[in-house]
């Protein structure tokens, strides 16, 4: 197995080596070579041109009675890093902002221990690209790579948390992450002189006047007791002050912790669109795209019996509120039950952040904790 030192190392050289997603060529490389020091007898390796960066390793169980899979994301984000380290990003302008390299390294260890200590059930570790953008899990399922003997029974995977402390394990029960899904619209007026505003039709008036509409949403229409966000992050529009605008883009996103929510504010995105093109005159485009990114919903069973184990255990866990970040993670549970969880790494700087800086140490009890949580799943 894998030693604390050794993943540490094995850490410190994924953090030089970012990727962004589809990308992830130096990084699958170095995975392959990870894997191929590991004992292989009870290893089957599968990559696909289908998907070329993803990465399965199937490990074959003693007396299986189901294939219990393990996911790790394996991208980075377009971020400079401003952390001053001795293993700093190589990459200039991209970095592990989010800690995939601290998540690849604790599958390794978890890969490790079992590649020598043959466990019952099938295992199947899947190392994916693409979860920052791409939606790389619904690639790789819609592509049918989780098919045959490399389709899990129930899926599990961690993301780590930088407010959580080291080591610490945090789940709960229903939704742990909100599903995403970006809005685009397009407003086509008419453009014109300033000065004859009667002969044009301002683009800006009109972006202005929906982006106060489309905060009534959340405002006015969802349950207070419900959560769903509604955010315009982008708007474009205009070339020079004494021209009015002919065309405006408003780029935003959705969030809401069950699919139901994010499909109630798309349609009323639309509604509301479509309102405001009737009372200006104006032809306006509406698309959206959601990809992979669904609510992460746990399995009620399967995450009451991880809550069980990581509590009796020797393990700090804290049952942790929903966080309305996004996760490709959540598609494949949509397909495949399981769970998701937070692995504490008492970061001085945030998830995507250029100084986000996780806590080594919580690498090694990850592996722990996660080990035990399979090895006693499979008595069961």
């Amino acid at each position: 197995m894998l030693t604390e030192a050794q993943l540490i190392q094995i850490r410190r050289h994924l953090h030089q080596i970012p990727e962004l997603a589809l990308q992830e060529i130096k990084t699958q490389a170095y995975l392959q070579r990870v894997i191929a020091t590991l004992p292989q007898t009870y290893l089957t390796i599968k990559t696909s041109p289908k998907l070329p960066t993803a990465l399965l390793v199937r490990v074959a169980g003693q007396h299986p009675q189901r294939t219990i899979g393990y996911r790790t994301d394996i991208d980075a984000l377009p971020v400079d890093e401003h952390n001053e380290l001795s293993f700093k990003s190589t990459h200039p302008g991209v970095m592990h902002a989010c800690g995939h390299d601290i998540h690849m390294t604790v599958a390794l260890g978890v890969l490790s221990y079992f590649a020598e200590q043959q466990p019952r059930d099938d295992l199947v570790f899947f190392f994916q690209p693409a979860e920052e953008s791409e939606s790389g899990g619904k690639l790789a399922y819609d592509r049918g790579l989780l098919t045959g003997e490399f389709r899990p029974d129930e899926f599990y995977g961690l993301h780590d948390n930088p407010d959580l402390p080291t080591g610490t394990i945090g789940c709960r029960l229903g939704t742990l992450f909100a599903g995403t899904s970006e809005v685009n619209v397009t407003i086509h007026g008419t453009s014109g002189h300033a000065a004859f505003p009667q002969k044009a039709n301002d683009a800006i008036v009109i972006a202005a006047s929906l982006v106060m509409q489309l905060q009534t949403i959340v405002a006015r229409n969802v349950d207070p007791t419900a959560c769903g966000v509604l955010t315009i992050g982008k708007l474009t529009a205009g070339t020079i002050r004494n021209v009015i605008a002919g065309e405006a883009r408003l780029e935003g996103t959705i969030r809401g912790l069950t699919q139901e929510m994010i499909s109630f504010i798309q349609r009323r995105v639309r509604e509301i669109v479509a309102g405001v093109a009737l009372t200006y005159h104006a032809q306006i485009d509406v698309t959206f795209n959601q990809g992979g990114y669904y609510p992460v919903e746990n399995d009620p069973t399967l995450t009451a019996n991880f809550i069980r184990y990581m509590r009796a255990a020797d393990v700090d866990f804290q049952t942790t509120p929903p966080a309305m970040t996004g996760e490709d993670f959540g598609y494949l549970l949509s397909k495949i039950p399981g769970t998701m969880f937070w692995l504490g790494v008492d970061s001085p700087g945030g998830l995507h952040a250029a100084n986000f800086q996780p806590n080594e140490a919580a690498i090694f009890k990850g592996v722990t904790a996660i080990r035990g949580f399979l090895c006693d799943r499979m008595t069961q």
